[in-house]
């Protein structure tokens, strides 16, 4: 292990700015969802190093990153690119093209008698 570079596993999140703070990134190891080469960890303290494949839950989507470098600092998100390759970016979000049945725009009034049936319909009310 002589030379080799590695990190805490809580900071190297931070670095990377996966994670706004070193407490949040140290809650999410302790958590239990983090798993490093496919291994569960539950502690911080773990050390990663190049080569190390991280997989965690972020957002409403699961990251799956290559670690390149333990980095030096928390530096600007330019830098922190430098530290990872990210093996399975998230998906864009879908848009919806029309809004759901019974969505009114605010400000446009109360509703005709033709959308409050279409509102009780979709709400299954009897009139």
């Amino acid at each position: 292990m002589a030379g080799e570079p590695i990190q805490r596993l809580d900071r190297w999140l931070w670095f990377a700015r996966f994670l706004k703070s070193r407490t949040l990134a140290s809650t999410l190891v302790q958590s239990g969802k983090i798993r490093l080469n496919g291994e569960r960890v539950a502690k911080a303290a773990r050390t990663v190093k190049p080569g190390d494949v991280l997989t965690f839950p972020l957002g409403d989507h699961v990251r799956i990153i290559r670690i390149i470098d333990p980095g030096t600092r928390r530096g600007p998100a330019s830098e922190a690119a430098l530290l990872y390759e990210d093996l399975a970016p998230p998906q864009p979000r879908q848009t919806r093209s029309e809004p759901p049945p019974g969505h009114r725009d605010s400000g446009s009034g109360r509703p005709t008698k033709k959308e409050r049936r279409e509102t009780d319909a979709f709400k299954g009310q009897d009139t």
